[in-house]
């Protein structure tokens, strides 16, 4: 029995890559140099929306002032602390990752990526993950005007893949994903491999909620329809 057309739209960070936590310590080590003091658990709680929104939130909590200049020190820092992370190797596929997508391939179910990060760090992910942006398609911030609340990541995702952006399911571990999910009309998917509690990404909007790609993939016939 063959299956209706249906995209899988991933977010990357803590949906396919094992990496929430080295993105909070790289956050941290950028914060700290720009003398920032911040707790880690509310770095932790704004992982996932997009690098700029989420600079700007933390500055204005502390009350620091708000410049281009400094915004763009603390996203190179960041991308400099994750990619020496990445270097060693401490950023590695969630399970069930390379079996789901290629799952989805064999069944010729179309699949795109779309994450909040920059291409300079989401490419140490693409390669741990084995995913070729010239195969797949693969939508950064670099090429929306608005990341994670807003919807365009996945919009453009679903345009990519030439399917209609209400036929496609929005897979991701955080609220943010959640929200876009909701904001575009798609359908989301959530995993607790971001830290997130199954009753936050409900309350987001999740309609299904599994630990991590592959409990994803062993209930795949709960989200993927067939024709």
């Amino acid at each position: 029995m063959s299956r209706a057309t249906t995209a899988f739209l991933f977010d990357l960070d803590g949906t396919l890559i094992d990496s929430v936590y080295q993105h909070v310590l790289a956050w941290k080590e950028a914060l700290d140099k720009e003398g920032v003091e911040l707790s880690v658990w509310r770095i932790h709680r704004k992982i996932g929306m997009s690098g700029g929104l989420f600079a700007n939130i933390l500055l204005r909590e502390t009350g620091m002032a708000i410049t281009e200049d400094r915004l763009d020190r603390l996203r190179r820092w960041h991308a400099q602390a994750y990619g020496r992370q990445a270097e060693r190797d401490e950023v590695r596929p969630l399970p069930g990752s390379r079996e789901l997508l290629a799952f989805l391939t064999e069944e010729k179910i179309p699949w795109a990526i779309a994450t909040s990060g920059r291409m300079e760090t989401a490419r140490h992910n693409l390669e741990a993950l084995g995913v070729d942006p010239g195969k797949v398609p693969v939508v950064t911030r670099d090429q929306v005007r608005h990341a994670k609340p807003d919807p365009d990541l996945f919009v453009t995702a679903a345009e990519r893949l030439g399917i209609d952006i209400q036929r496609s399911l929005v897979v991701g571990d955080s609220i943010w994903d959640m929200l876009a999910a909701q904001r575009c009309r798609a359908l989301g998917i959530g995993l607790l491999s971001g830290g997130y509690g199954q009753q936050e990404l409900e309350s987001a909007g999740a309609f299904r909620v599994y630990e991590d790609p592959a409990g994803l993939l062993k209930h795949i016939d709960e989200v993927a329809a067939r024709s």
